[in-house]
């Protein structure tokens, strides 16, 4: 078991280990579910895409269209 303090304002750091095997950084949310055995899971609260939207973007990137990205994961598929 890997154990984690308690605050005096009820916080707690999540260990390294837990957050490397949750893929869990910073920003990320987390949510608890209670059993009713007093225990409590911790899992990743996936984003929405609306979260996500316009994160890969670069400003001086090449706009491309659906076509050209299918063409090029062709020609790359085709190298394999």
């Amino acid at each position: 078991m890997i154990a984690a303090l308690i605050t005096s304002k009820g916080q707690i750091t999540i260990p390294k280990k837990v957050r490397q095997s949750l893929h869990l950084h910073v920003g990320d949310k987390v949510g608890f579910e209670i059993s009713g055995n007093n225990e409590a899971i911790i899992k990743p609260i996936t984003k929405t895409a609306a979260e996500v939207f316009g994160m890969l973007h670069k400003p001086d990137m090449k706009v491309v269209s659906v076509e050209e990205m299918n063409k090029a994961i062709t020609e790359k598929h085709k190298k394999f």
